[in-house]
């Protein structure tokens, strides 16, 4: 059902026109597309999870009324641009509401420690958007697992589980309109709402013991690894963080000539994989759970020296695009 009215939604703002008009995004000498395409995927996803999570998970009505919030202002971003301060300003209040709400069990310096993350995944959510069907697929993914491992608990959690499902539905809706060729990009009155979603739904796991907390991390893995690695690797040149640019790994995959549509089933592969090690490990002793969270982040380090040296190549001409 979800899936159905993102479709309908964003088909209805393509058929009309209306989408031209509400935001577009005009390529430039960072991005990885040419031609001008309306960022209106988030009038497809947000909509659709908060009405539904609202009416089928009640218990979760604050975090889908911080998500449409998060929307909204974005949207603003999206139009009009917004001070940095005003955005990440929005970004932290949202979380602190929520995890002030629903305090975990845990010493203050953990919950603000979990809280930084959260924003962070927020930010993270939004970089991670610049390729077609990437950041659309982390969802399906994502909030796939979730609602798996919340059924898969005892005792489940439905509401969880529900609020999961339906984003990764509304997620499959917009990647019909988002895979290469992407007709409809996501935008930021997409992204960081869904960056929240994923930390607020994660934390709520976490806090009702229906996961441990490296749950989470792990099921997003390929998109915090990639994000924290380029903006630790800017930070040290001192760059501007929240600045465009084409220095992700998956932005360099593209330009080395892997395309969209391959670069996106590579990092499908790599959600896919992730998430069959997380779902698998809840079954583990809490020492081979650990053990396997760092199997897999040694893994994807393995991956991402090897786009590493590849870009290398590529720019010293030994490897063709």
């Amino acid at each position: 059902m979800a899936s159905v009215l993102c479709v309908l939604i964003l088909w209805s703002l393509l058929k009309t026109g209306l989408a031209w008009r509400l935001a577009i995004d005009v390529p430039n000498e960072r991005s990885l597309h040419t031609l001008p395409t309306p960022r209106v995927g988030g009038w497809g996803v947000v909509p659709v999870v908060a009405l539904l999570t609202i009416v089928l998970a009640p218990s979760l009505w604050l975090a889908a009324l911080l998500f449409a919030l998060l929307a909204a202002l974005s949207q603003i971003d999206d139009r009009r641009g917004l001070p940095v301060g005003a955005r990440f300003g929005a970004h932290i209040a949202a979380v602190a509401i929520f995890v002030a709400a629903h305090p975990a069990a845990a010493p203050w310096w953990a919950l603000c420690g979990v809280a930084f993350l959260m924003v962070w995944l927020v930010n993270l959510y939004n970089f991670m958007d610049g390729s077609d069907g990437l950041a659309g697929g982390m969802a399906l993914f994502g909030f796939g697992a979730y609602a798996i491992a919340a059924l898969r608990a005892t005792p489940a959690d439905i509401p969880l589980a529900l609020a999961a499902a339906l984003t990764a539905g509304t997620a499959l809706g917009f990647l019909m309109f988002n895979f290469h060729p992407a007709r409809i990009f996501l935008g930021d009155a997409g992204s960081i709402p869904l960056g929240f979603l994923a930390g607020a739904l994660g934390y709520w796991g976490w806090a009702r013991e229906v996961w441990p907390i490296w749950f989470p991390a792990l099921v997003f893995a390929p998109f915090i690894a990639d994000a924290s690695i380029t903006l630790l690797r800017r930070l040290l040149r001192g760059e501007k963080i929240w600045q465009a640019h084409r220095e992700h790994y998956y932005q360099r995959m593209v330009q080395m000539g892997c395309g969209h549509a391959r670069t996106a089933r590579i990092w499908y592969s790599l959600m896919a994989a992730g998430i069959m090690d997380a779902c698998t490990a809840l079954s583990f002793s809490p020492v081979m759970q650990w053990l396997t969270v760092a199997a897999w982040m040694a893994i994807l380090g393995v991956a991402g020296v090897c786009v590493d040296r590849r870009w290398t190549r590529y720019q010293s001409g030994l490897v063709d695009s």
